[in-house]
């Protein structure tokens, strides 16, 4: 059975994040590491990831830079900020939050 793909977009900036935070990337290898990380579960567009990583370089929280490839291609590379790594944060226990109580109601019983 498939995800729904509309869960993802409220996921967005964290799963960027979180990818950045094992290291800089170029936008091709932050689509194919989401794919194999969940199992092809979740695909990002171009369209839609440049303008997230746009978002987080204005807020601070990701510097893009050139670098050339060893192909010889000049590629833009994200870095994960340290306000990166507090949103990061504070991102994942949003999320940790929000599935908790997703949880309690699906199962029919309360949080602990």
């Amino acid at each position: 059975m498939s995800a729904d793909k509309t869960l993802l977009s409220g996921a967005t900036k964290l799963l960027v994040l979180s990818l950045l935070s094992s290291g800089d990337k170029y936008g091709y290898e932050m689509i194919a590491e989401l794919e194999a990380r969940s199992d092809q579960t979740f695909t990002l567009k171009e369209g839609t990831l440049y303008p997230i990583l746009h978002g987080l370089e204005n807020d601070g929280a990701v510097k893009a830079y050139e670098k050339t490839a060893p192909s010889g291609r000049s590629r833009r590379y994200y870095h994960i900020t340290k306000k990166g790594l507090r949103i990061l944060e504070e991102k994942k226990q949003e999320w940790s939050t929000f599935s908790e109580k997703v949880n309690a109601v699906i199962s029919g019983c309360s949080p602990a």
